[in-house]
C-alpha cells in the first residue's frame, strides 16, 4: 500500500490523510524510476505540478540527469543514486527506500502517462482555486487605491487562465458541477455605504432628469432593500414623466408597500430631503460597492467547485466562466457609468448631389394659334 514520505523536515505524515493525487505521483514517479524513457510521453507536465515539494523536486532531478542506458538501467541502480543525489539538495528527505517504495507502489509503468494527466488535473484545480482566492482578497482589500479596477484586472487574468485550460481539457458530458453552493457574502451596510445610498436617493429626487438618464444603475445594486424601493419609485415617477419631489416619492413609495415596513413618513420625508452633490456620482459609488460584492460571491463559488472533487477539469471550467458571466454584466454597466461621454461627430452639411449627364430636357412645344 503507498505511503506518505516520512521524515523530519520534509514530513508527509503531518498531513491530512492522502489525496488520490498522492497516490498518482506515487505511481508517476515509480514508473519513470522503472523506465526512465517514459518521461518523452508525459505531455506538458513540471515539477510545480506536483502537490507536494519532494515529489516535485524528485521529478525535476529525473527531468535533468543523463537518461540512462536501459540495459544498463535493469541491472544497476547507478540513475537511481544520481536522481537521488541530483534531488537531495533541495528534498532533504528522500531517502534510497523511498524510492524503492515508488517503485513498488506502481501499478502499471506503461500507465505513466494517465497517472500524468491525473497530476495534471489536481494542479489546474489548485491553481484555480488560487485565482479565485486572490480576486477575492483584491475586491476585499479596503487599502487599494483603485479597488474596483484592481479588481476586475484579477478577473481578466481568472479568465486567461480558463481559456488556458480549456484548450488542454478536452470537452465532455454532463459539464456543468452540481456543487452545492455556499450562501453569497452579506453585503456591505456599513455606515459609509449606507450614506452613500441615501445621497443618492435624495439627490435622484432633486434632480431626476439626471437620474433618469442613469440606466446603469440597477435596485440590485443597493444593499439596503429599502433604498432599493426608494431607487424604483424615483425611477416609475420620471418613466411617467410625473412630477418628481419628496411628497410624489413619499406617496409612491406608499404604493409599492414601503410605509407598512414601519418606516415614519417623517423620516422618509427627511431622507429625501437632503441633497448633496450630483446623483452620477454617488450612482458610481453604489455600484462600485455592488461591484466589489459580487466579485467576492464570485470567487466564493469558484473555490466552492475547486472544493468538490467530484467535478472534473472541464466541469471547473465550465461552472467557472458561468460564474464570471455573472460579473461580466455588472462591469459592463460600471464602465458605462465611469466612462467619458464619447465626443459628439458633427455631420458635414450636405452638398446637393451634381445632375447626372444625360439627354437635355424636353421642352414643350410652342402653342399653335388657330386663324379663321
Amino acid at each position: 500500500m503507498p505511503h506518505p514520505l516520512s521524515n523530519e523536515n520534509d514530513n508527509l505524515d503531518d498531513a491530512p490523510p492522502p489525496a488520490p493525487v498522492h497516490y498518482a505521483e506515487q505511481a508517476l514517479l515509480g514508473a519513470l524510476l522503472l523506465d526512465p524513457h517514459h518521461l518523452n510521453e508525459l505531455g506538458p507536465i513540471d515539477p510545480g505540478h506536483f502537490s507536494h515539494h519532494a515529489h516535485g523536486e524528485l521529478f525535476r532531478a529525473m527531468r535533468t540527469v543523463p537518461a540512462p542506458d536501459a540495459e544498463q538501467h535493469r541491472t544497476s541502480p547507478a540513475w537511481l543514486n544520481t536522481v537521488l543525489e541530483a534531488a537531495r539538495p533541495y528534498a532533504p528527505g528522500l531517502t534510497v527506500s523511498y524510492l524503492h517504495l515508488l517503485i513498488q507502489v506502481c501499478p502499471w509503468p506503461q500507465h505513466a502517462a494517465a497517472y500524468a494527466r491525473m497530476i495534471h488535473a489536481d494542479h489546474a484545480r489548485r491553481s484555480l482555486r488560487l485565482h479565485a482566492e486572490r480576486l477575492a482578497q483584491t475586491a476585499m482589500d479596503t487599502t487599494l487605491p483603485h479597488r474596483a479596477k484592481d479588481t476586475i484586472r484579477q478577473a481578466d487574468a481568472l479568465t486567461r487562465f480558463l481559456d488556458d485550460l480549456s484548450g488542454r481539457f478536452a470537452p465532455h458530458a454532463g459539464s456543468v458541477p452540481r456543487t452545492a453552493l455556499p450562501a453569497a457574502p452579506a453585503r456591505d451596510t456599513s455606515e459609509d455605504a449606507l450614506d452613500e445610498e441615501r445621497l443618492l436617493i435624495a439627490t435622484a429626487t432633486a434632480h431626476p432628469s439626471q437620474a433618469g438618464q442613469m440606466r446603469w444603475l440597477v435596485p440590485e445594486d443597493f444593499a439596503l432593500p429599502v433604498h432599493a424601493t426608494l431607487w424604483r419609485c424615483v425611477a416609475a415617477l420620471s418613466h411617467r414623466g410625473d412630477p418628481v419631489d419628496p411628497i410624489t416619492v413619499l406617496w409612491e413609495a406608499q404604493h409599492r408597500g414601503l410605509l407598512v415596513q414601519g418606516i415614519a413618513p417623517a423620516d422618509l420625508l427627511a431622507l429625501l430631503s437632503t441633497p448633496a452633490g450630483s446623483p452620477e456620482h454617488w450612482g458610481e459609488k453604489v455600484l462600485e460597492r455592488a461591484l466589489l460584492s459580487r466579485a467576492q460571491s464570485i470567487a466564493i463559488s469558484i473555490a466552492a467547485f475547486t472544493d468538490d472533487p467530484a467535478n472534473s477539469p472541464h466541469q471547473l471550467i465550465t461552472g467557472s466562466r458561468r460564474a464570471l458571466a455573472d460579473l461580466t454584466a455588472v462591469r459592463s454597466r460600471w464602465h458605462q457609468a465611469t466612462s467619458p461621454p464619447a465626443p459628439r461627430t458633427v455631420r458635414p452639411a450636405r452638398t446637393p448631389a451634381a445632375p447626372r449627364a444625360g439627354p437635355a430636357p424636353r421642352t414643350a412645344p410652342p402653342p399653335v394659334r388657330v386663324t379663321r
